[in-house]
């Protein structure tokens, strides 16, 4: 399981810094998708999406959820089990539903 602060990915402007590693990266890309793709629904539940699983030979896609607590983000692919928490994710660019 991935727990994740996305704000460790980010630069003081809060964005994903070009000099960061490629798999680095490549993950951080990954939450931001997550982040967005969530908060434009608020979804209370694990709901599908249309984000690809980013494991190696994994064609699935990546079901995300609010936690309870609405602060972090479940997300899970039902075809390799690969799953994670993002953290801080309310003061990114990537939220859409901030108040």
């Amino acid at each position: 399981m991935y727990i994740s602060d996305m704000t460790h990915f980010l630069n003081e402007k809060g964005n994903i810094p070009k000099e960061m590693p490629t798999e680095a990266r490549e993950l951080a890309s990954f939450f931001a998708l997550v982040v967005d793709c969530t908060t434009k629904t608020m979804p209370l539940k694990l709901t599908p999406t249309a984000i690809r699983c980013f494991n190696r030979g994994c064609h699935g896609l990546i079901n995300t959820t609010l936690k309870p607590n609405k602060k972090e983000i479940h997300w899970y692919c039902p075809e390799c089990e690969n799953e994670g928490v993002i953290n801080n994710w309310e003061g990114t660019k990537w939220n859409n539903n901030k108040k």
